[in-house]
C-alpha cells in the first residue's frame, strides 16, 4: 500500500518527510487554529488596572491537519482526514485547569507586558505559551511539531497523538528553531536555538541516529543585558533559520527588548534603521569562527537556499523592506497598517512611516547575496522583479545545498490581501534561478499556476517523484486550497432529488 500524507501550514512552507515501513512520502506541517475568545480555554486580550495586552495574530496553538492518501492492490485510492491539537505543557496546564490561564504577554500597553510576563513566570513557571505552531519534521524516523519559543513535540504521525517533548536526552531545554536543516548525504540535523539567557545563541548538530549532538555557543555578553526571549548572536534579534554547509545566520533587525518595554515601547518591533547581516560559519564552527557580512537593512524569515558558487557562499530568500510580525505598533489601526503594507505598485518607493511599513514595504521579493569569503564583498540582486510578491518558498529537498536550478513560492493576491489586511496566496511560481532575460540585471523566468478568484493556498511543498534522480523539478507541488465563495441554494421540496432550482 502506498501512502501519502498532506498537511496543513498556515504561517510557512511544508517539509517532506518520509514515513518509515515503506510507507512512501509524508507532508507534514501545522496550522494555527481560529482563535475565539473563551471557546479553546485561552485568554486573546486582557484588560486590568495596567492597560491592554493581546496577543499578535501568529499566536495560537498548534494543531495538526493531515490527509492521507492510500492506495491498494488494485489501484484504487481512498483519502482519509485527521485533526488534533498538539498537546503542549502550556496546553495541558489550560486543559487541567479548564479555563485560559497564561495572560497575552507580546503586545499592549507597556505596564500591562510587563506584568503579564512577570504573573505568568510567578504562576507557572514560563513568560509565555508554548506554541508548537509552526511547522512538523522529520528526523531519524520520527516527527516532531515545534515553533521558535520552545522545544519540539514528537507526534504519532498515524493518529497525529503527542507523545512527548524531544528534549535531545535532556541536552536541549531551549528555544529550537522552526526551519532545522538535514544535511545532505549524513542525515544530521542543523538546529539552532536563540534566548534571552547565557549561553544565548546556540547552534547543534545532531546525528543521524540521534546518538549524539554537537554544540557550539556564540556569546555576545555586553549587548544582553535588556534581552527577552530568542534573540540573535547579537543578542536582541528574532532569528527564523539557519542553513548549511557553513551555517548561515540571517541576521535582520526584528528585535525583543524587554528595556525598550520598561522605557514605554513595544516588546518586539521591527528597527528599520538598525543593521542587518549575515553571518557564515562553518558547520562545526563556534562564535569566533563567525564571518559577518553587512547588508542593507531587511526582514527576510525564509531561505529558499544557500550553496558555495567558487569563493562565494550563495544566499537566496524571500525579502521585505520591513517585518509582517508582530504587525502594528500599539494604537495604529491593524486593518490600515496591513493594507498599506499590501500596496505592492508603490513597493520602490522609500519607506518613510514611522510605524516601519509604508506602501509595500509588506512587499516580498526573491533576493540573492553572493557572499565573497575571501574579499568580504557583498553583490546583492533582486530575482523577481517588482510585479509580485512571493513567500513560503520551496525546492526539492534533495538540492538542499548544493546548487540547485528550481524554486517555488506562493504567489500574494495584492487585491484581496489589501482588502482583508492579512496576506491571501493566490497563486503559485516556478522560479528559473538559470534563466534570466537579456542580461542578469532582468528577473529570472517565472511560470505560475493561478487558482480561481477568491481561492487561497494555506500551505504548499514540493513532493519528488520516487526514484527520480536525473531532473530536480521532477515531482508535483501539493497544498490545501480554500475557496472563499458562497453560494445560496433553492431546493424543490417536491423535487427533493433534483438539481436545485436556484444556486
Amino acid at each position: 500500500m502506498a501512502t501519502l500524507c498532506l498537511a496543513l501550514h498556515a504561517n510557512g512552507s511544508i517539509q517532506k518527510q518520509t514515513i518509515p515501513r515503506s510507507m512512501g512520502q509524508l507532508k507534514t506541517s501545522i496550522s494555527t487554529p481560529l482563535k475565539i475568545f473563551l471557546i479553546f480555554l485561552k485568554f486573546i486580550s486582557t484588560v486590568s488596572v495596567f492597560g491592554k495586552s493581546n496577543e499578535v495574530w501568529v499566536e495560537g496553538e498548534g494543531m495538526i491537519h493531515a490527509v492521507y492518501f492510500s492506495k491498494d492492490p488494485y489501484g484504487n485510492w481512498t483519502v482519509s482526514y485527521n485533526n488534533k491539537y498538539v498537546d503542549t505543557e502550556t496546553y495541558r496546564l489550560e486543559k487541567q485547569r479548564n479555563k485560559p490561564s497564561l495572560i497575552p504577554a507580546v503586545e499592549g500597553d507597556p505596564p500591562a507586558v510587563l506584568a503579564a510576563l512577570t504573573l505568568n513566570l510567578l504562576r507557572y513557571g514560563v513568560a509565555n505559551k508554548y506554541l508548537s505552531n509552526t511547522i512538523v519534521f522529520e528526523h531519524s524516523g520520527k516527527y516532531n511539531s515545534v515553533a521558535e519559543n520552545w522545544i519540539p513535540q514528537e507526534i504519532d504521525i498515524f493518529t497525529l497523538k503527542t507523545l512527548r517533548d524531544w528534549d535531545l536526552n535532556g541536552t536541549w531545554r531551549r528555544p529550537f528553531t522552526s526551519r532545522p536543516k538535514k544535511a545532505p548525504g549524513t542525515g544530521e540535523l542543523v538546529i539552532m536555538g536563540a534566548d534571552g539567557k547565557k549561553p544565548y545563541y546556540v547552534v547543534g548538530v545532531i546525528s543521524g541516529e540521534v546518538q549524539d549532538i554537537y554544540v557550539f555557543s556564540i556569546h555576545y555578553p555586553s549587548i544582553l543585558k535588556f534581552v527577552s526571549f530568542l534573540p540573535s548572536a547579537d543578542g536582541k534579534r528574532l532569528i527564523h533559520k539557519a542553513d548549511l554547509k557553513y551555517n548561515v545566520i540571517l541576521d535582520d533587525p526584528l528585535v525583543v527588548d524587554v528595556g525598550r518595554v520598561i522605557k514605554g515601547g513595544p516588546l518586539i518591533k521591527y528597527e528599520k534603521n538598525a543593521f542587518a547581516r549575515i553571518g557564515v560559519m562553518p558547520r562545526f564552527g563556534d562564535g569566533d569562527s563567525v564571518k559577518w557580512f553587512e547588508v542593507e537593512p531587511n526582514c527576510t524569515f525564509h531561505i529558499i537556499n544557500c550553496f558555495e558558487d567558487g569563493h562565494e557562499v550563495v544566499v537566496r530568500g524571500c525579502k521585505a523592506q520591513a517585518s509582517i510580525i508582530p504587525g502594528p505598533d500599539l494604537g495604529l489601526n491593524k486593518f490600515q497598517w496591513f493594507s498599506q503594507g499590501f500596496m505592492f505598485h508603490n513597493s520602490h518607493h522609500e519607506n518613510t512611516s514611522e510605524s516601519a511599513v509604508g506602501d509595500g514595504g509588506l512587499f516580498t521579493c526573491v533576493y540573492e547575496w553572493r557572499l565573497n569569503m575571501e574579499t568580504g564583498e557583498v553583490k546583492d540582486r533582486n530575482l523577481s522583479g517588482t510585479e509580485l510578491s512571493m513567500e513560503f518558498p520551496m525546492i526539492n529537498n534533495d538540492y538542499t545545498g548544493p546548487k540547485h536550478k528550481y524554486g517555488y513560492t506562493q504567489v500574494i493576491d495584492p487585491v484581496a490581501s489589501s482588502t482583508c489586511g492579512k496576506p491571501k496566496y493566490g497563486s503559485l511560481a516556478k522560479l528559473y534561478f538559470d534563466e534570466h532575460g537579456h542580461d542578469s540585471t532582468m528577473p529570472m523566468k517565472m511560470e505560475y499556476h493561478m487558482l480561481p478568484p477568491n481561492n487561497f493556498f494555506t500551505g504548499a511543498t514540493f513532493v519528488a517523484k520516487p526514484a527520480s534522480v536525473e531532473e530536480e523539478d521532477e515531482g508535483w507541488i501539493m497544498a490545501f486550497v480554500h475557496d472563499e465563495n458562497t453560494k445560496v441554494v433553492v431546493v424543490d421540496a417536491k423535487k427533493f432529488e433534483a438539481e436545485p432550482t436556484e444556486n
